[in-house]
């Protein structure tokens, strides 16, 4: 595939922030690099940005909402070692 083009590009960024701002919508905390299932009200937009956008930049995108999740919540506080120890005494 070759590098897309500016409409091509802009194409894919319009359906990546429309399937997000349906994620904010109905599942703000869903996390596509977790392998969790697509909110039904959103497959469809995500059908869309997946066949807008080359699988790299798919991924990345993924990716990149994630990390600014996990960004945010840190910014609020969140320890995640706290997390794991957490687990450990309730695994015990």
């Amino acid at each position: 595939m070759s590098f897309p083009d500016k409409a091509e590009r802009t194409k894919c960024w319009n359906n990546r922030d429309e399937y997000w701002k349906c994620l904010e919508e109905y599942a703000p905390k869903h996390s596509s690099t977790s392998g969790e299932k697509v909110p039904t009200p959103c497959q469809s937009l995500r059908k869309s940005f997946e066949q807008s956008c080359p699988g790299q930049w798919v991924k990345h995108f993924d990716r990149k909402r994630t990390y600014d999740q996990f960004k945010e919540k840190m910014a609020k506080g969140y320890d995640p070692l706290e997390d794991r120890t957490k687990a450990e005494k309730q695994a015990n």
